[in-house]
């Protein structure tokens, strides 16, 4: 693909070699000047002796021109070799891409939804910010008819549709529809707008299509005033890939969660005016997302991953067998069927850090598919902070380190929360991934504390430690001495 995701033309595609053999004078004359020293008749056109006259031995340019086409049907000339190299080139390049992904160049298809946070919480500085790096997202994806679909829907008070799906049938037309959008104003109810965003990605009164990938690119400050986690996990649950992007306010641990699994492909926190930097990245991740056309596994955890694959049948021309078994004990298998229409499915309750053969069989009295297999390993198992210490004791603060998650399964962040045994105000504080301690503040002297650890992960899973710990008394207050009095006379 090229800069504007157009398909690059191959070998037979180019006009030349037709142009060339045209039976029109202009065309045959530009053949003509390629050809340098070839004679028509014997050697009479160089002059090496005595033959035919010259209206004899050389043939109309007309003529020449035909027989030299019919010559190029079985050798290229020249002239044609460089545009022969750049086709060749071009297609080597799409079939190696295909190869990478397994997968023909023309079976991207999906429907994708921007989510755009049109509410009074965003500046218009940001607003028309964070709308150019959208259009300009469009532009670069293959938008049409039978590919990838767009709509937009704004965040506000309401959710609102700016353009449907298949309203606009190329990427330059969504660029130019998106920065058009005005803003909507009013409060940031982004769970709402997602239960809106659940329903247009697939209604086909939307112009949604069944059967194709879903993506949902949610752009945000990082604010919402309602619950943003169910309507987003019903979205995952029904196969969507979620990508997010925040201009840098949003909770990491929320985001994180809220993001389709790896949250490190999934997630990017940008200033809003650096949101050029995550283009082409973004791009080629929604492109990745756009490439069910075989099976293939997401949301990788310790325990479990979800499988999606094409729209092989339907509900009435057959069922799919889908088996799960682990590589080193076949015989452990299990097994699901589901119907025609089905296109995902997510096993769970699965052994960590082990490899797991997939195989799905499409059974069809219709046409004949053959089955598609896949080996996922599942990542080591989740541990969450192994060790408590509490030190640096102080009547009114404490100190606390911890033993955190390290390697593949390391944790996202930490939930740090302390409260007095005896009942009473909590407090807590995040601490980033990355860090092992935190001091906590404004304590009360001589209290009992339980102090909580909490890992999250990417699956959405936690993993929680507590430790008792005790503040010092503080100094108590000395009384003044009291002062003898003193009186003007002497003593007796």
């Amino acid at each position: 693909m090229n800069g504007a995701c157009g398909r690059a033309p191959g070998p037979r595609e180019r006009a030349p070699p037709q142009s060339l053999c045209s039976s029109g004078r202009g065309a045959a004359r530009a053949r003509l000047r390629g050809i340098s020293g070839r004679a028509a008749v014997g050697g009479a056109s160089r002059g090496r002796g005595p033959g035919p006259t010259r209206a004899a031995a050389r043939p109309t340019a007309q003529e020449r021109a035909k027989d030299q086409c019919r010559e190029n049907a079985a050798v290229p000339s020249r002239a044609m070799l460089p545009w022969t190299v750049i086709g060749l080139a071009l297609s080597l390049r799409l079939a190696r891409s295909g190869a990478e992904r397994g997968l023909p160049a023309s079976a991207l298809q999906g429907d994708l939804l921007f989510l755009l946070d049109s509410s009074a919480s965003v500046s218009h500085y940001e607003f028309n910010r964070v709308r150019e790096f959208l259009g300009r997202l469009a532009a670069l994806l293959p938008v049409g008819p039978g590919a990838l679909r767009a709509s937009l829907v704004h965040v506000g008070s309401r959710p609102h549709t700016e353009f449907p799906f298949g309203q606009h049938s190329s990427g330059s037309a969504v660029q130019d529809a998106i920065r058009a959008a005005a803003q909507r104003m009013g409060d940031t109810n982004t769970g709402l707008a997602l239960a809106y965003a659940k329903k247009q990605l697939f209604a086909k009164a939307a112009g949604a299509r069944p059967g194709v990938p879903k993506v949902l690119v949610w752009v945000t400050d990082g604010g919402s005033s309602d619950p943003v986690g169910p309507p987003m996990q019903e979205l995952k649950d029904l196969g969507v890939t979620v990508f997010i992007v925040s201009t840098g306010r949003g909770n990491l641990l929320e985001l994180s969660a809220a993001a389709s699994a790896p949250a490190e492909k999934h997630l990017h926190f940008v200033d809003v005016d650096d949101l050029h930097i995550i283009t082409q990245a973004l791009r080629g991740s929604i492109l990745d997302a756009m490439w069910p056309q075989q099976l293939h596994a997401s949301e990788v955890t310790s325990s479990g991953f979800r499988l999606a694959w094409p729209s092989l049948l339907t509900a009435d021309s057959g069922y799919y067998v889908l088996e799960l078994a682990p590589s080193t004990d076949p015989g452990a298998a299990r097994r699901q069927q589901l119907p025609g229409n089905a296109t995902g499915w997510a096993w769970t309750g699965l052994d960590s850090d082990t490899d797991y053969d997939v195989a799905l069989v499409p059974e069809s009295n219709v046409r004949l598919l053959r089955s598609q297999h896949l080996r996922v390993r599942t990542l080591p198992e989740e541990t969450g902070p192994e060790l408590i210490v509490v030190s640096h004791t102080r009547p009114r603060s404490l100190r606390v380190s911890w033993a955190p998650a390290l390697g593949p399964d390391a944790a996202l962040g930490y939930h740090v929360q302390v409260g007095p045994l005896r009942g009473g105000a909590a407090q807590s504080v995040e601490v980033p991934a990355g860090e092992n301690s935190t001091t906590l503040q404004g304590l009360a002297p001589g209290t009992a504390y339980l102090v909580t650890v909490t890992a999250a992960f990417r699956s959405g899973r936690e993993r929680a430690l507590s430790a008792k710990a005790c503040t010092p008394e503080g100094e108590r207050s000395r009384a003044p001495r009291p002062q003898p009095q003193r009186t003007g006379g002497r003593e007796p």
